[in-house]
């Protein structure tokens, strides 16, 4: 149980401290002046656990292995940074930016999950969609 819990755990704590940090971004900060500070800390970060983690011998078999979702990955991880950046600029409270893209992302993940990888779809799942879209309709009125 503790396996499905701890990276939950990480998710949360990390999106939490996250959108805090990306609101915390200054207004007069150019927004990819502070990604580039960003990915830096992060390249260091995930360069230094990938070499701890791995013998150094073995470091470019490790390379090796990545496919291109490893590439279109980086592109994705800065629209998603500069984003919500953005979204914060504009004027998003915290409480409310967050909810709306996360649950939009649920509900359209839903149907990537469908019709990409073949998931099943249920009744409930269909209904939890109209819920959260009437969620989303109140939030946002």
């Amino acid at each position: 149980m503790w396996n499905m819990i701890w990276p939950l755990l990480i998710i949360v704590g990390s999106n939490c401290l996250y959108h805090i940090c990306a609101k915390s971004v200054p207004e007069n900060a150019h927004a990819f002046g502070a990604l580039t500070v960003t990915y830096l800390i992060g390249a260091a970060l995930s360069a230094a656990v990938f070499l701890i983690s791995v013998k150094p011998a073995n470091a470019l078999t490790e390379l090796h292995k990545l496919n291109w979702a490893s590439i279109v990955l980086g592109f994705a991880i800065v629209g998603l940074e500069a984003g919500n950046v953005f979204l914060y600029r504009a004027g998003w409270k915290i409480s409310v930016g967050s909810l709306v893209g996360n649950i939009s992302l649920a509900v359209v993940l839903l149907f990537v999950g469908y019709f990409l990888f073949r998931e099943t779809v249920t009744v409930r799942q269909l209904v939890g969609v109209a819920v959260c879209a009437a969620g989303l309709f109140l939030i946002t009125k």
